[in-house]
Parts: structure tokens; sequence; C-alpha cells
């Protein structure tokens, strides 16, 4: 118990020491780090900020510094997460010279990863009732749509063979019907529904009318 105790009071002095003396990125990260515990165990709109920085063991000024509001950090949060996930689809998604089967899949992975997402930390319920979380919505569509635009773009394979006039409406089109699903389902299995839909009934003529 005791060297229990020594331990934890030796890693709260590094932790201070690095809050004050290293760079702004290790306090960034270490707000970041403790947001996403948090929300996942409480939820976004159930955290605040004072709890957030007495958790992280940091002034709430301090977390004011590096972010303009709660949003902002949960926005930092899942832009970090869809851009690292966006990489892995697309290096673990199979192209076999199919253009439109590769694009399909890939939309489809991406649209379900950020409606999960959405949902673990935010909750779609939450969405529906809050018109300040519909609005961060609206921010979150837009830098989704260009995090999607300019990370195709870089993929040789598809900057090859899709402009990005047609990348454009795809990614539009597609982001605008699943953000819908929020709004539209009241069960996890409407989602499901949804999802099925797009994907057997929906996406094919989006991508037919991208590749052509």
């Amino acid at each position: 118990m005791v060297l229990f105790s020594l331990y934890s009071f030796l890693a709260d002095i590094q932790h201070s020491y690095y809050l004050k003396y290293m760079e702004p990125d290790y306090i960034i990260e270490s707000i970041k780090r403790t947001a996403r515990e948090l929300f996942r165990q409480n939820g976004y709109h159930k955290t605040s900020v004072n709890t957030l920085a007495k958790k992280a063991k940091i002034a709430k000024a301090t977390v004011y510094k590096y972010f303009d509001s709660k949003e902002m950090i949960l926005h930092a949060i899942l832009m970090d997460y869809l851009r690292a996930s966006l990489q892995d689809i697309l290096k673990t998604t199979k192209y076999e010279d199919d253009m439109a089967s590769f694009l399909a899949s890939t939309i489809l992975r991406v649209s379900r990863l950020t409606y999960t997402v959405c949902n673990e930390l935010i909750g779609w319920e939450f969405i529906r009732e809050s018109a300040n979380a519909q609005e961060y919505l609206k921010t979150l569509s837009e830098d989704l749509e260009f995090l999607l635009l300019s990370t195709f773009i870089q993929n040789e394979k598809i900057n090859e063979a899709v402009s990005e006039e047609k990348l454009t409406f795809l990614i539009k089109s597609s982001k605008s019907i699943v953000f819908s699903f929020a709004f539209t389902a009241v069960s996890d299995a409407d989602v499901r529904k949804n999802f099925i839909s797009f994907q057997k009934e929906i996406l094919p003529y989006l991508v037919q009318a991208t590749v052509q």
C-alpha cells in the first residue's frame, strides 16, 4: 500500500513537471486523452470542463488556453480518430481493378465508422434533442467532407480514375444520407435497415454516377 502511494505520488510529480515544462503538444494530448476516457465513461453531455481539468490534473484555464470549448475538444478527438481510421481503411480495402467496388466499400466503411463513433462519444439521442449539438454536427460534417476529399485526392488510384468534382458529389451525397439516419432512426434496428438500404439501393447508383 505504501509502495503504491509512493508510486502514485511520484507519477503526479512527473505529470506536473511535464505540464509545466514540456511542449504544448503534451498538454493538448493529455487533455484529449482524458476527454476520450470521460466521454466514453460518462457521455459527452455529462462531462464538464471542470471534471475534465480535475481528472487531467490541470487548471480549467489551461484547458481553455488550448481549446475554445468542450465541443472543440470533442472535435479534435473525432477528427484525429477519423483521420487515422480513414488511412487504415484505404490501406485495408481490397482494390482489384474495380474502382466502383473500391469506392463503394470505402464509403460504406467510413460511413459506418463515423456513425458509430459519433454515437459512442456524443449519442444520437442527445444530438436529436440539442440545438447546440446539431450545430456542431454541421461543423463535423463540413470537416469530414474536407478530410475525405483531400484524402481521396491524395490516393493515387482514386485520383487517376475520378475527377475532384465527381468525388465531391459522391462524398456530399453519401454524407448527407448517412447523417440523416440520426434523425430518422428510432432504434438500432432502424439504423441497420437504413445502412442495408444505403448499401444495396443507394450507394451503387451514387458510385456508378461517380465513375462514369
